[in-house]
């Protein structure tokens, strides 16, 4: 890959984001953010774009509405090595985006409270986060896609190696973990909507059941 030169950065987790954009601003790394991932940025010391400024389109609908928007999803998908791509990036004012940290919005946290409405849990339904995590996973050849904080430090460390640039292996692997991500972030929903939804005889026509490594066996 080349060296890494505009990131997206939205997180709903910030541990640890701070200082991932502060290394990221000192190999040059321009910084699109939203809401109050931008504001904590920018109140560390990092300079930051605000998506609404670079796509040109305000949030709205009560931050439903961020990042939805070619200018986002076209610099992520555009693959760097088909002339078209790069000519349409070039037509509509579109640049390449090559990094996307992103985690989503908390909703197996939110559904646990025992308080937790239903308008609640909707409202804790991430969609534009995984619509660019899927975006930047599919387009693995040519974006670091990061959706654990775990990984910052191991992109890091490979820009410090690598010249600023993230191995394909790498990539690879963190877009297998993003794709993991989102499925069960999704299975969690039908999870949640089918126990409030359904009527308690029935079983439902898919039934999907994340579960998390606790440890490794022998």
């Amino acid at each position: 890959m080349k060296p890494i030169q505009r990131a997206l950065i939205s997180v709903s987790d910030k541990t640890g984001i701070l200082d991932f954009a502060l290394e990221l601003h000192k190999y040059g790394v321009e910084i699109l953010s939203t809401g109050g991932t931008a504001d904590l940025l920018r109140k560390g010391g990092v300079p930051v774009i605000q998506v609404s400024d670079y796509t040109g389109f305000p949030e709205m609908m009560d931050g439903r509405i961020k990042t939805l928007h070619p200018r986002v999803h076209g610099g992520i998908l555009a693959r760097r090595d088909v002339p078209e791509h790069i000519k349409a990036m070039e037509d509509h004012g579109i640049r390449p985006i090559d990094l996307v940290a992103i985690n989503l919005y908390p909703f197996e946290q939110t559904v646990a409270r025992k308080d937790c409405s239903l308008e609640d849990a909707i409202e804790n339904i991430d969609i534009g986060g995984p619509a660019m995590v899927r975006s930047a996973a599919k387009n693995s050849k040519d974006v670091v896609v990061i959706v654990h904080p775990a990984d910052y430090s191991k992109v890091l460390n490979e820009m410090k190696s690598g010249e600023g640039a993230v191995t394909l292996e790498t990539c690879r692997r963190l877009s297998r973990d993003a794709f993991a991500h989102t499925a069960r972030y999704d299975s969690l929903i039908a999870t949640y909507l089918t126990g409030k939804w359904d009527d308690e005889a029935s079983f439902p026509r898919i039934l999907n059941q994340p579960f998390d490594k606790v440890q490794d066996l022998r």
